[in-house]
This record gives structure tokens, C-alpha cells and sequence, in this order.
């Protein structure tokens, strides 16, 4: 049987459910939120579905029934409010995460933590840490996101197809991200070559990936649509085996000179979880960005306690 949890039915948690059945054929989904009449409301929707879309199994569960999932999608957590520092919101987090994480583990969960919660590279981290799983068997979104939001922006000013577009956003899924637009290619030629886009308008776009969920925020109060996706092809790659490549929140162990963190990078999935990470090459120029990344991580990661 193929059976994912769901542990927070917020925006990114419900779209992420609506999205998985449309795509994803499943025995068994399993809504767990501390408001549980919010999961019961969302699981009798989303089985209106089956009709449509499959025969999944939609219903609210606990921590428990995660004994037999495949994976567990972890999208609680708290937001970051104005004047709080990326700490401050981490240590609240990694509350929430300890009591999530310690139950399921104790429930006999042999399969794979997939995390969308931010600071997703730390918290990643941290659910590794806390659960004692192989690094493979933990995974978090990443700059996944990211990634699609520059290559959108990308297709729009070189007005061509989003699938022509080969540049990705690593490092950390937040200010410390940066564009790989020095191995950047469109249509399979250099970015350089293809279009006349200056320095300048390359910036501007980098700053407008790390600005758009804000500005989403600030008109609908929530970004999850494409996160949601990403989710979803994490969940359809270990579930049926199909190996994908995504930037993600993915351990590294030397790749880029790193060790001991997860950051976003490009790796393998499968129904291992991390087949393997990809340490993707890189001007001098942009490894130094990575590493400086990883260490703004490492800065808040020393700062937690469990």
C-alpha cells in the first residue's frame, strides 16, 4: 500500500493535499493538525475527488497511524513576524518540530521525512538530527521554489518557454540564496550568449525571486501553489520509484567544501529517498556564496538547542 501523512493543514498543507491527489495515485493520505476539526473538514473535502481523480483514502489521523506511511510531509510550523530574528523563529519552530517528530519516530516510521516548514534547510537539519534517520531518509523543499520562480522570470524577459530555462537557486532557501547564472543556459546555449541581459537585470531578478513570496504574501496572505507542486513530485518520485532531479534542502558531506548541513543543491529521488546529492559546478565566485550560506546557517544552527 502507498500511504503519505500530512502533518499541518495550512495553505501549503492543503494545497499540497489537493495537488498530490490530482497527480499522485495513492491507497491512503492521512491529515494530522492540532486543530483536528480543520483536518476532518479538509479530508471529507478532498475524497470528493476519488470520483474524479482516483480512490484514495482521505481521512484525519494522528501521529500514530504513521507506523506504515511511505513518507510524512511536515508543513507546520510559525511564521516569522516583523522585529523577529531568524533565531527567535527557529527555537519556536524547533518546538513544534521535536513534537511532531518524537512520536512518529516512536510509532515505528520506517519511511521518509519530507519538510516544507521554514527555515526549511535548518529545520531540515534539525529533523535529521532529532529523528537519528539516515541523511537520505530526510528532505526538505529547498530552493526548489526559488529555482521556479527565477526560471519564470527568466522565460518572461528572454520570452521563451520556462522549459527551455537551465539555472538554478542554491544555498539557502531565503537573503542568502544565490543564481547559478554563470553556468546558466537557455535553450542549451549560454545565458550570455542568448539574450542581451546585463549584470544588472540579472541582479534585479535574483532580488525579485527572494522578494516575491512577500509580495504573494502581501495580496492573498500566503504563498502555496508551488510549493505544493514540489511536494507533490517529491512524494510521486519515492512513492513510484521515478527518479527526479530538484535543487533541494539535500545533505552535504564536502560537496562545496560543506559538512553536517543541509542546503539547496541538486539531488537524486527516489524511493530511497536521496539517491545522491549533485555538487554542481561552480565559479569560484559562487562557491564562495554557497559557503558563505552554509555559514549564516551553521551561525543559527549553533544557536539551538534540543
Amino acid at each position: 500500500m502507498s500511504k503519505v501523512m500530512l502533518v499541518g493543514d495550512g495553505a501549503v498543507g492543503s494545497a499540497f493535499a489537493n495537488d498530490l491527489l490530482q497527480h499522485v495515485s495513492l491507497d491512503e493520505l492521512i491529515i494530522v493538525d492540532r486543530k483536528t476539526q480543520k483536518a476532518a473538514g479538509d479530508a471529507m473535502d478532498l475524497e470528493d475527488l476519488a470520483m474524479f481523480d482516483g480512490t484514495t483514502v482521505v481521512r484525519a489521523g494522528k501521529y500514530e497511524d504513521a507506523a506504515d506511511t511511505d513518507v510524512v510531509v511536515i508543513t507546520a510550523g510559525i511564521p516569522r513576524k516583523p522585529g523577529e530574528s531568524r533565531l527567535d523563529l527557529v527555537n519556536k519552530n524547533v518546538g513544534i518540530l521535536k513534537t511532531i517528530i518524537d512520536p512518529i519516530v516512536n510509532s515505528g516510521f520506517k519511511g521518509i521525512f519530507v519538510v516544507a516548514s521554514n527555515p526549511v534547510d535548518i529545520l531540515t537539519t534539525l529533523t535529521q538530527r532529532i529523528s537519528g534517520f539516515p541523511k537520505n531518509r530526510v528532505i526538505g523543499t529547498g530552493t526548489s521554489l526559488d529555482t521556479a520562480r527565477l526560471r519564470v522570470a527568466l522565460a518572461k524577459r528572454c520570452h521563451v518557454p520556462v522549459r527551455e530555462i537551465s539555472v538554478d537557486v542554491l544555498g539557502e532557501h531565503g537573503d542568502t540564496s544565490f543564481a547559478n547564472f554563470d553556468e546558466a543556459t537557455i535553450a542549451g546555449k549560454p545565458l550570455k550568449e542568448f539574450a542581451d541581459v546585463s549584470d544588472e537585470e540579472l541582479e534585479e531578478m535574483q532580488s525579485g525571486v527572494k522578494k516575491k513570496g512577500g509580495a504573494i504574501i502581501r495580496s492573498k496572505g500566503a504563498t502555496y501553489y508551488g510549493v505544493a507542486r514540489c511536494l507533490s513530485l517529491i512524494c510521486e518520485a519515492i512513492i513510484f520509484n521515478r527518479s527526479i532531479v530538484l535543487p533541494l534542502s539535500a545533505p552535504l558531506n564536502g560537496q562545496y567544501g560543506i559538512n553536517d548541513l543541509y542546503l539547496g543543491t541538486p539531488a537524486s529521488v527516489n524511493r530511497t529517498g536521496i539517491r545522491y546529492v549533485i555538487e554542481t559546478p561552480l565559479s569560484k565566485r559562487e562557491v564562495a556564496a554557497m559557503q558563505y550560506s552554509a555559514a549564516k546557517m551553521k551561525e543559527v544552527l549553533d544557536g539551538v538547542e534540543l
